[in-house]
């Protein structure tokens, strides 16, 4: 082989490569704390924090600590709700996660946070059957810093197809990003009870993600600790789960 073709061999095996890399996700999963066909608990280096600017993990939040925060979570629905695509049976403001949710996760997102390292941060995601060919998507991510807790919620219940349909220009596993909202989110997230909640912080996640990606900040230390349905014992919600928790 001819020196010029050894170059353009080299040139040809290094735009591959770019490619390959400028097509990787975003997250980077350092340790997988569950697992099933249908749900993860994940962390993952946090490529959004500044040097320096460690989380505080590993973090110690009791499993009944995170169902209170779970259970705090709202969704705020808009103002005006159109009937063949909104369902009015739901009220206006209503919790983002149900029981079953809460006690599913609040035992996994506690182990996740006490493994967690400065800059990680843990993420999660639920797929449950939808309508017809769909499925509906709930994930984000938490992590730590000091005295609060950041809650990114990116996806709640967004409707996603089984497979990619051909031609369809986007056709990301959203397993591989979590932090990344499939659609826009309608209504906006609120906590209870408001004397907890804080203001929208220029740290973390939002820095890179807003206005996609929707995040509450909740002084953690300044809510009781309720226990919800022994969620020490809860299962994966979602369908057909033989996920184990390593």
């Amino acid at each position: 082989m001819t020196p010029a073709c050894v170059r353009s061999s080299r040139h040809a095996l290094t735009i591959s490569l770019a490619t390959l890399l400028a097509c990787a996700p975003a997250q980077f999963t350092t340790l997988t704390v569950y697992e099933s066909p249908h749900s993860f608990v994940r962390l993952e280096v946090d490529r959004t924090r500044a040097q320096g600017n460690n989380h505080s993990h590993p973090a110690s939040l009791s499993p009944d600590l995170l169902a209170t925060v779970l259970q705090g979570v709202m969704v705020q629905e808009p103002l005006t709700r159109l009937p063949f695509y909104d369902d009015l049976s739901v009220p206006r403001q209503h919790p983002a996660f149900s029981e079953s949710d809460i006690a599913f996760w609040a035992p996994l997102l506690s182990l996740a946070l006490s493994k967690a390292t400065p800059d990680e941060i843990v993420t999660f995601y639920q797929s449950a059957k939808g309508s017809g060919t769909a499925r509906e998507v709930t994930s984000g991510g938490l992590f730590v810093d000091r005295e609060q807790l950041h809650i990114v919620l990116s996806n709640l219940q967004s409707a996603a197809h089984y497979a990619a349909d051909a031609g369809v220009v986007d056709t990301q596993d959203d397993r591989l990003t979590p932090l990344r909202s499939m659609a826009p989110q309608r209504g906006h997230l609120w906590f209870v009870p408001e004397s907890a909640k804080v203001g929208p912080s220029n740290r973390g996640l939002m820095r890179a993600f807003a206005p996609d990606h929707r995040e509450l900040v909740v002084l953690y230390k300044t809510l009781p600790s309720y226990p919800a349905n022994s969620p020490a014992q809860g299962s994966d919600p979602s369908e057909e789960s033989q996920g184990r928790p390593r």
